[in-house]
């Protein structure tokens, strides 16, 4: 199978040079740094335990062009870095690519075959105007869940902090033979790889805890123990959480597990810094769309009041466009 992996960060690093080792085409699609480190020495992973793959048939372009078709292109980036992407990520496309959305958040094609009374909207804050929408067919799109946590420590090098798993899924929960032939190709690679028939319910559980406690630790800085063990902020992520579900559920989602222990699963990650805060840290732009704006707009359309999401999604906003104004970036500094 050729597979580009567009964005060679942490995540497409790992997919990637997983995929290699198993035989499969792999190219990253990458920059600067990235592209000469992984051309010159292939990417490497240090594993939890310590160990290290290195695969050395990958390779690497700036230029979609030169990579030419593909038979499943793997979007590791960001949300709000896809537009940045079109319109040259067409080249990338023959006439049975598949589009396999690896990102945090609810996705651009989120009405896409929903069956009901949404179907065929368009979620304006993730995709306004459609612009993504109108350069990625619909049809092309295979959605997944990301699991893992692991970090770029250099370039063309990744460090693997914990977890395999990328559920995948077709918009209409069917279990095609591209999604299949994709997860056994996952599958020989490593990595959990299951096809749910739900896949949009698979992305409301994770994005259930991305939505509250990445914005609350950007602005507290506080750790996902820190949230769920203080009081308050603990019924704040609650009170975010029920109001999601009640959106959710308004579009047919089904949860299988339940609020409390989803927030019990992230405080089992211990003192651990979110992808928000370290973004916050960090001066990069924010997801805050994809994991909440989102949630806002599907309350509005559902005519569900979220009034806690409100204020966060408010007060995340402003903190995102302080620091975004001033090009600066916002770290706790020890007095004295």
């Amino acid at each position: 199978m050729k597979v580009a992996i567009v964005g060679a960060g942490a995540i497409g690093g790992y997919l990637g040079t997983r995929l290699a080792l198993a035989g499969e085409e792999v190219t990253f699609i990458a920059r600067n740094k990235n592209l000469a480190a992984i051309n010159a020495n292939g990417f490497r992973l240090r594993l939890e335990d310590g160990s290290e793959q290195h695969a050395t048939s990958v390779r690497a372009v700036q230029d979609m062009a030169e990579a030419g078709p593909q038979d499943a292109v793997l979007l590791t980036v960001k949300a709000h870095q896809v537009k940045d992407l079109l319109p040259g990520l067409r080249a990338l496309f023959g006439p049975d690519t598949m589009v396999v959305t690896m990102i945090n958040g609810l996705p651009w094609w989120y009405f896409h075959k929903l069956a009901g009374p949404y179907e065929g909207r368009q979620l304006q804050s993730v995709d306004p105007g459609g612009v993504i929408a109108a350069h990625i067919e619909p049809e092309r799109v295979i959605g997944s869940v990301v699991y893992p946590a692991a970090e770029l420590v250099e370039p063309g090098v990744v460090r693997v902090i914990e977890g395999n798993r990328f559920t995948l899924g077709e918009p209409d929960g069917t279990r095609s033979p591209r999604v299949e032939a994709l997860s056994q190709a996952m599958i020989r690679a490593g990595f959990k790889s299951p096809v749910a028939k739900d896949i949009r319910g698979e992305i409301w559980i994770k994005l259930w805890g991305n939505l509250s406690f990445n914005p609350i630790s950007a602005l507290t800085h506080a750790t996902l123990e820190d949230i769920c063990r203080f009081p308050a902020a603990r019924a704040l992520a609650t009170s975010m959480m029920t109001e999601a579900r009640t959106v959710a559920e308004k579009l047919g989602v089904v949860f299988k597990i339940s609020l409390d222990q989803r927030i019990a699963g992230a405080q089992a990650v211990g003192a651990h810094k979110t992808s928000m805060l370290q973004d916050v840290e960090s001066g990069r732009a924010l997801e805050l769309e994809a994991l909440l704006g989102s949630v806002v707009e599907l309350a509005r359309i559902t005519g569900t009041p979220t009034p806690s999401i409100d204020a966060i999604h408010a007060a995340t906003s402003l903190l995102a466009k302080t620091f975004g104004d001033a090009h600066s970036r916002v770290v706790l500094q020890p007095v004295g």
